[in-house]
């Protein structure tokens, strides 16, 4: 008798298409635990927090807009910095970001979403080769390089962190 692999969420399932359509080496991986932050994927992948890619979600006044902000693990995002380049923000709670990433926080993707978000990359992760970024469900990562991430989301990088 074969082991049949369970059926993946539909979050995870997007995200692995979209880096497969796109030609991204690493596919996604199912972690045992729950990884629903930067501390907890740092410690099921054994790499420093920092390498974890932290997906912060935004809303943006003028017109609702999402604003993804892909920071280093280890960093908070400093919203006047965000606010400067994107416009006046304010926090989005789990409704609005499931409703508009298709994604529940601890699990949001930097690329898949249902819809386009404004996407903003921290310049601290450029410290690291080597980072970890959730795949559409908290036990869902996938590793790749800032540059790549800068590839695959079209983003410019930024200083979005506090000091």
């Amino acid at each position: 008798m074969t082991a049949v692999m369970p059926e993946r969420p539909e979050g995870f399932r997007r995200v692995t298409q979209a880096l497969a359509e796109r030609g991204h080496p690493n596919a996604p991986l199912w972690l045992d635990v729950a990884a629903r932050t930067s501390q907890e994927a740092a410690d099921a992948l054994g790499v420093a927090v920092g390498q974890i890619a932290k997906s912060v979600i935004f809303r943006r006044r003028a017109d609702e807009a999402v604003v993804l902000v892909v920071t280093s693990g280890d960093r908070r995002v400093d919203e006047k910095k965000v606010a400067a380049q994107v416009g006046a923000i304010g926090r989005a709670d789990a409704e609005f970001v499931k409703a508009r990433t298709g994604f529940t926080i601890g699990g949001v993707s930097p690329l898949a979403h249902v819809g386009t978000p404004v996407t903003l990359i921290d310049r601290e992760l450029f410290r690291f080769d080597e980072i970890w970024a959730a795949a559409g469900h908290p036990n869902g990562v996938f590793k790749l390089s800032p540059a790549q991430l800068e590839a695959l989301t079209g983003a410019p990088v930024a200083d979005v962190v506090q000091a």
